[in-house]
């Protein structure tokens, strides 16, 4: 059976941080591809500075071509918006019966997970790979940790932010050290955050 990781997100845009997790995870787990799902609205987050959905899955195809075990995946765009996680891992298990799916996600999200649509049956049924991230701890995180299909991995912590990015974009300063080269250069000959 294929081992899948699945990294949701607006990746708005993809930055270096996504990358170093993402290649952290893949090669230090059993997972053969790790995804990441370009989510066309987070029911969590605002639209108004979302790049339209295929700019934001170019960037992440630019972003993934030279690491084989990553991949892009535009699985929500063609499903019901906003986008529920339930929905998207129940449709990829009809489409895929022969892959298993695990989710990963930053340890700050364990806090909000009780408000996910059908939170229980998503931790019942899928395992999730947690990262590190710096955040104010809660008990309920710490409970979360706890359960049999929720493993923290060691991965780095990364301090970088796609607001921070946008933020910067639109003052005009330098962030092409933050994002993978093509990404840059895809940013850069465009109007985009500005």
């Amino acid at each position: 059976m294929k081992k899948i990781g699945l990294f949701f997100g607006s990746f708005n845009p993809i930055h270096i941080g996504h990358l170093i997790l993402a290649n952290y995870i893949i090669e230090n787990t059993d997972m053969d591809e790790l995804w990441f799902v370009v989510s066309p609205q987070n029911p969590f987050k605002d639209k108004k500075s979302l790049l339209k959905d295929h700019n934001r899955l170019d960037m992440v195809q630019l972003a993934v071509k030279n690491y084989p075990k990553l991949r892009a995946s535009n699985v929500e765009f063609s499903l019901p918006i906003p986008s529920y996680t339930i929905d998207t891992l129940t449709y990829l298990h009809e489409k895929h019966p022969d892959y298993s799916f695990s989710l990963i996600m930053g340890e700050d999200n364990l806090n909000g997970l009780s408000k996910w649509k059908n939170s229980e049956t998503l931790i019942k049924n899928h395992h999730i790979i947690v990262y590190p991230r710096v955040f104010d701890e809660s008990k309920q995180a710490h409970e979360y940790l706890q359960h049999d299909n929720i493993s923290l991995i060691k991965a780095p912590i990364i301090e970088l932010s796609a607001t921070e990015i946008r933020n910067m974009i639109k003052d005009g300063k330098n962030v092409r050290p933050m994002l993978p080269p093509e990404v840059f250069e895809y940013l850069d000959g465009s109007n985009f955050y500005k």
